[in-house]
């Protein structure tokens, strides 16, 4: 089905701007770059953006959906049958992305720090980063791990972590992250599981 004017206008606006916020953070990217590169007319960006803001929003919740749900989760799902395996395929998916010409860095916590925790895209970021770290608790839960909300901020620390040493420059900060991560699993894994083995779990990502 083909778009309408406004429809295809809408999805030029948020394609640059999805390309320019993940790269420079919010500040440094003007309303007119964003209209210039979009191809769009003033008029047109307000329309469908009240303002630089809204359309960073816009950015935020594009960036779960993309990165979070569509890129990562079926990504681990597809490379782990066990739930176990899923928590680990992560940092070999970040291991790939840090070493691709695409690696641009955690937007979240680009914007949490840009903005701080107080202005309302900070708060937004914090938001999505809740999201993640309550996919990550999914996880560990249906792997039977114990402590969970203690392993989801554990492992959340790691991923974090890792995307800030390879935003250094060190490309092998994901394989030495689920180094640490697979420790981090073990010290959770009542005897019984390990003893039983994971049993694969089907769309353990899934909603």
């Amino acid at each position: 089905m083909s778009e309408s004017p406004k429809q295809g206008a809408r999805e030029r606006i948020l394609e640059a701007a999805y390309d320019l916020f993940s790269r420079r953070g919010i500040r440094d990217v003007s309303v007119d770059e964003i209209i210039s590169r979009s191809k769009v007319a003033i008029a047109t960006f307000y329309r469908h953006f009240s303002s630089k803001d809204q359309l960073a929003e816009a950015f935020l919740n594009r960036r779960e959906e993309v990165w979070t749900s569509e890129l990562l989760v079926a990504e681990a799902v597809k490379r782990g049958a066990a739930p176990k395996d899923q928590l680990l395929a992560i940092f070999d998916i970040f291991d790939e992305w840090f070493e691709s010409e695409h690696f641009e860095g955690d937007s979240f916590v680009k914007v949490l720090l840009e903005m701080g925790p107080e202005h309302p895209l900070g708060k937004a970021s914090i938001n999505h980063l809740n999201n993640v770290r309550a996919m990550i608790r999914d996880i560990a839960e249906r792997a039977g791990l114990t402590d969970l909300d203690d392993v989801a901020h554990s492992l959340q620390i790691l991923m974090k972590g890792c995307i800030i040493t390879a935003s250094m420059g060190d490309v092998g900060a994901g394989a030495r992250a689920k180094l640490m991560a697979e420790r981090l699993i073990a010290e959770h894994t009542p005897a019984d599981v390990t003893a039983a083995g994971d049993a694969p779990t089907e769309n353990a990502l899934a909603e």
